[in-house]
C-alpha cells in the first residue's frame, strides 16, 4: 500500500483488512439472492410510489449486473456488492455464514460523485482530518445524517476493507476507507444511507466515491 495506508491506516473495530482470499482466486460464480456478474437485476416497479418523497436515490429499471466484489468481515460475515453496467447504481448485500448465505440487509445505491485524489492535502482536505467525513453528523443537501460507524464524541477513524473484484475481463482487489451515514426515511426498516469511501486500487491511484442507499427488502427485486 502507497501513502493513503501510511496516512488512514489505522484499522477501525470490526473491520478486517487480512482477507483469506486474493483476488485471483475464485469466488462463487453465484451469490445471496442468486445475484452474479452477466446476471439481469429487476426492482419492483412499486418501489418509485413508495419511496417518493422519502429518499432522493433513484429507483432504476432493469439493470445487469457487471461486476462482483466481495468484502470479508470476519466471523463468517461478508458483504456481496454488485456493480451494474449502468454504473450510476451497485447493490450491496449483507450476509453471514457463507457469502451465499443468510441475508442480513440489502441496499441500493446510487454514485453521487467519483474524484480521483492526487495529493495527501488533497485527501486531507476532503476526507481526512480537515474535513467533516467522520463527525457524529453529516449534513448533505439540508438534510442531516448521523454517523453509524464510530462512537467517538469527534471524528473518529474511517473503518478499512479489503474488497475483492472480479468481472468477465480481471479480477483485483480495492482498499478502502470508509464511514457510513444514516438516517429514517419514516418507513419501516427502510433508512437513507449516505457512504464516503477513499478507495485505492492494485496501481496506488486513489478516489474518493460517494454513495446514496435506501434499504430494500428482498422481494423488493428479482434476479434473472
Amino acid at each position: 500500500m502507497g501513502w493513503l495506508k501510511q496516512l488512514m491506516g489505522l484499522e477501525a473495530p470490526n473491520a478486517n483488512t487480512e482477507s483469506n482470499r486474493t483476488a485471483s482466486e475464485a469466488l462463487p460464480t453465484t451469490g445471496p439472492l442468486g445475484l452474479a456478474p452477466g446476471k439481469g437485476v429487476i426492482f419492483d416497479a412499486s418501489l418509485r410510489l413508495l419511496l417518493d418523497d422519502k429518499t432522493s436515490v433513484v429507483i432504476p429499471g432493469s439493470q445487469e449486473i457487471w461486476s462482483n466484489g466481495t468484502v470479508d468481515l470476519g466471523q463468517s460475515t461478508w458483504l456481496s456488492r454488485y456493480y451494474m453496467n449502468d454504473e450510476d447504481y451497485w447493490l450491496q448485500v449483507h450476509t453471514t455464514g457463507d457469502i451465499a448465505g443468510q441475508v442480513e440487509s440489502v441496499i441500493l445505491f446510487n454514485y453521487l460523485s467519483y474524484v480521483t485524489l492526487s495529493s495527501e492535502a488533497e485527501l486531507r482536505r476532503l476526507a481526512g482530518p480537515q474535513s467533516l467525513i467522520g463527525l457524529p453528523t453529516y449534513t448533505h443537501n439540508g438534510v442531516e445524517y448521523s454517523r453509524v460507524w464510530g462512537s467517538e464524541e469527534g471524528q473518529t477513524e474511517l473503518v478499512a476493507m479489503s474488497e475483492q473484484v472480479i468481472n468477465p475481463e480481471s479480477a483485483y482487489t480495492v482498499e478502502h476507507r470508509s464511514m457510513l451515514y444514516a438516517r429514517e426515511t419514516g418507513l419501516t426498516d427502510r433508512r437513507e444511507f449516505l457512504l464516503f469511501s477513499v478507495e485505492e486500487d492494485a496501481e496506488g491511484t486513489v478516489s474518493l466515491s460517494t454513495s446514496l442507499g435506501i434499504s430494500l427488502y428482498t422481494t423488493d427485486l428479482n434476479t434473472l
